[in-house]
């Protein structure tokens, strides 16, 4: 099992409007394809800034080649959308973890 954790930089006046993008768009697109599950929405703590919110968008995937191919369908179109919609007010970072127990 996996874990693919983007972590989102959002500018302060966008970040109610990010998350609500998340929960009403982004999430319920990427679950249709059923590659990446169990979403998970978190408030990064430690890296707090006066202009900005830190975000963790986390998804249990079974292997590299699942995610390939939701990458190749979905997720890069999907990246796309948030930077027509957020321009360069939201950053994303990807990172892929494995599960160790």
């Amino acid at each position: 099992m996996l874990i693919y954790n983007t972590t989102f930089h959002v500018e302060m006046n966008d970040a109610r409007n990010f998350v609500i993008w998340l929960n009403e768009c982004y999430i319920p697109e990427v679950e249709q394809s059923g590659e990446l599950r169990n979403p998970r929405i978190l408030r990064i703590l430690s890296h707090k800034e006066q202009d900005s919110e830190c975000f963790s968008l986390q998804w249990e995937v079974e292997d590299s080649a699942a995610l390939h191919r939701w990458h190749t369908k979905q997720g890069a179109r999907l990246n796309e959308e948030m930077l027509k919609i957020f321009k360069d007010k939201v950053i994303g970072f990807p990172t892929l973890m494995e599960v160790v127990k």
